[in-house]
C-alpha cells in the first residue's frame, strides 16, 4: 500500500467565468463558476486525521497524515418478483453486484441488501459492514448466489437500512449504489420522499433502473436527491460493466461533504445556483444558512474531476462607473464530525461593474451562453417528452425541435443521438423535425434518463 506523497494530495481550485460590465440599470450577473480537484490518489482505506492544511489541500492528506479517506458502500439489489422476468435478469443482477464487489479497495468497508417490500442486509448481516479482503468478497458473493426474487417493490425502505448500516461506520466516504427493475408500488411515494430527506447529506446514492418497467423520475430523483448518478441499462447484460464502472469511481472519491458557499453583500438577491456540468442539477433549495448573508449548497464527494455552476445574483442598481463585489464562492469542508471551524479549500469573486460602453454591457460570456443552452437543453427535452405522453404532438414537435437545435449548436452530439431516435431531423440548425411514429420504449427512457448531461464549453 503506498504513502501518500505531495503528488496526490488532494487540490482543489475555483475559477469564474463571466462578464462583470453592466449597462446602466443592470441588475442581473451571471457567472460560470468551475470547481476542479486534483493530485487525489488510490487510498486503501485507511481513516485519516483532520490536520491542518495549506489552502486548497483538503485536511488529512500528505506526508506522515494517514494514506487517504476510508470508505463504506452498500449495494442495494432490487429481488421483487418482477426481476424473474426474464429470469435472466436476476441472474445478471447478481452478476454485476459480485463485479462491483471485486472492484471494492481493499480494506472499504461494504454490505449487500436485498431490497423487495423489506429491505434485509444479506451480508454480512446483523446491521454490520464487512472489511473488504478476498474472503469476504468470497462470501459476499457465495450470498449473492442465494438471492431469488419474489416480493414488491419499497425503495425507502431500502434506503433507511442503507442510511443505519453506513451511519455506523467511522470513514469519511459513504456511498450507496442502487438496482431497480420496477415502480415503486409498495409503499406511499411520501414515504419514499421522507426516506430520501432523511437520508440526504448522510450518503451519496447512484441508481441505475433495469429494463424498461421502471419509472425514469423515480429513479432519477433518487440520484438527484442523494447527489449521485442515475442512468438506464436497457439490456440486463450490460449491468456488469456499468456497476464495475460505477465502483470504480466510488472508489475514486476522495473528499466528502463538499459545500459550494455563496456570500453576498446587503442588497444582492440570488437568483438561482445549479450545477451545469457534467449534468444540469438545480441546487437553489438546497441552501442552508452559514452565517449573516452566506450559504450553503451542497456539491458531494470529490476525485480527480471538475464540475462547472452557473451562479445568477440580482444586484442594487448603480451609476456608470461603479463597481461591487456581487458575491463570493468558496468552496467548504466541514471541521471534523461537523464540528469546528470549516475548511475554506479555495474562493472565487463574481463582480459588477457598469459601463456606457455598449459592446462591453451586452456581450455575453461564452460560457455563460453555453450552459444556458445547455440547461434549456435538458429543459424542453423533459416537456417535449412529457407532451408527447399526453397526445400533444404540435407541442412535442415543437420542444424536441428545439432541443435538436439547441443539441446540434452546442455539439452535445450524444444527446443528438438521443433524440435522432425518437424524431426525425429534417434540418438541425433550425430545429425542424418530424414525431417518430414509433419509438422503442428503451430508447425514450434513455432519451429522458439523460437529458440532464452536459457537454464542457469548447475550448
Amino acid at each position: 500500500m503506498a504513502n501518500f506523497s505531495k503528488s496526490n494530495v488532494p487540490q482543489f481550485s475555483v475559477e469564474v467565468y463571466q462578464n462583470a460590465f453592466l449597462p446602466e440599470g443592470g441588475r442581473e450577473v451571471n457567472a460560470i463558476v468551475t470547481v476542479t480537484s486534483t493530485g487525489g490518489g488510490t487510498t486503501g482505506g485507511i481513516p485519516l486525521p483532520r490536520a491542518a492544511a495549506s489552502p486548497g489541500q483538503v485536511p488529512g492528506y500528505g506526508p506522515g497524515q494517514g494514506q487517504g479517506p476510508s470508505a463504506a458502500v452498500v449495494l442495494m439489489v432490487d429481488c421483487s418478483g418482477s426481476m424473474d422476468y426474464p429470469p435472466t435478469k436476476m441472474r445478471n443482477a447478481r452478476d454485476a453486484t459480485a463485479a462491483a464487489i471485486d472492484t471494492l479497495r481493499e480494506g472499504t468497508r461494504f454490505a449487500v441488501v436485498a431490497g423487495t417490500h423489506v429491505a434485509k442486509d444479506v451480508y454480512p448481516g446483523n446491521g454490520q459492514l464487512a472489511v473488504a479482503d478476498a474472503r469476504t468478497k468470497a462470501q459476499a458473493k457465495e450470498a449473492l448466489r442465494r438471492l431469488s426474487a419474489g416480493g414488491g417493490t419499497a425503495i425507502g425502505t431500502w434506503l433507511r437500512l442503507t442510511d443505519r448500516l453506513l451511519g455506523a461506520a467511522d470513514v469519511d466516504i459513504r456511498h450507496g449504489i442502487l438496482l431497480t427493475d420496477g415502480r415503486n408500488e409498495h409503499e406511499a411515494s411520501e414515504d419514499l420522499r421522507a426516506a430520501l430527506d432523511s437520508c440526504a447529506g448522510r450518503f451519496t446514492c447512484d441508481a441505475r433502473g433495469v429494463g424498461t418497467d421502471w419509472e425514469v423520475k423515480e429513479v432519477t430523483s433518487i440520484a438527484s436527491a442523494l447527489l449521485g448518478t442515475a442512468d438506464i441499462v436497457a439490456d440486463p447484460a450490460g449491468l456488469a460493466a456499468d456497476f464495475t464502472q460505477m465502483m470504480e469511481n466510488a472508489m475514486g472519491k476522495e473528499v466528502a461533504d463538499v459545500a459550494l458557499r455563496l456570500w453576498t453583500p446587503v442588497g444582492v438577491e440570488i437568483r438561482f445556483v445549479k450545477q451545469v456540468a457534467p449534468t444540469v442539477e438545480d441546487l437553489t433549495g438546497r441552501r442552508t444558512e452559514a452565517g449573516p448573508r452566506a450559504g450553503d449548497y451542497p456539491i458531494g464527494s470529490w476525485g480527480d474531476e471538475s464540475r462547472d455552476y452557473h451562479v445568477c445574483v440580482l444586484v442594487p442598481e448603480a451609476g456608470i462607473g461603479q463597481e461591487m463585489l456581487a458575491a463570493r464562492v468558496s468552496l467548504i469542508l466541514p471541521g471534523p464530525s461537523g464540528t469546528g471551524a470549516p475548511q475554506v479549500l479555495s474562493q472565487g469573486l463574481v463582480r459588477a461593474v457598469w459601463t456606457d460602453d455598449m459592446v462591453a454591457s451586452t456581450s455575453i460570456n461564452p460560457q455563460v451562453a453555453h450552459y444556458t443552452g445547455q440547461a434549456e437543453l435538458a429543459q424542453v427535452i423533459q416537456q417535449g417528452l412529457d407532451a408527447r405522453k399526453s397526445g400533444d404532438f404540435d407541442g412535442a414537435t415543437a420542444k424536441l425541435g428545439r432541443a435538436v437545435q439547441l443539441a446540434s449548436a452546442s455539439g452535445n452530439q450524444d444527446t443528438a443521438k438521443l433524440l435522432s431516435k425518437v424524431v426525425d431531423v429534417v434540418d438541425a440548425a433550425t430545429g425542424t423535425v418530424r414525431l417518430k411514429a414509433k419509438v422503442a420504449e428503451a430508447d425514450e427512457m434513455t432519451l429522458e434518463t439523460r437529458s440532464t448531461k452536459t457537454v464542457r464549453v469548447k475550448k
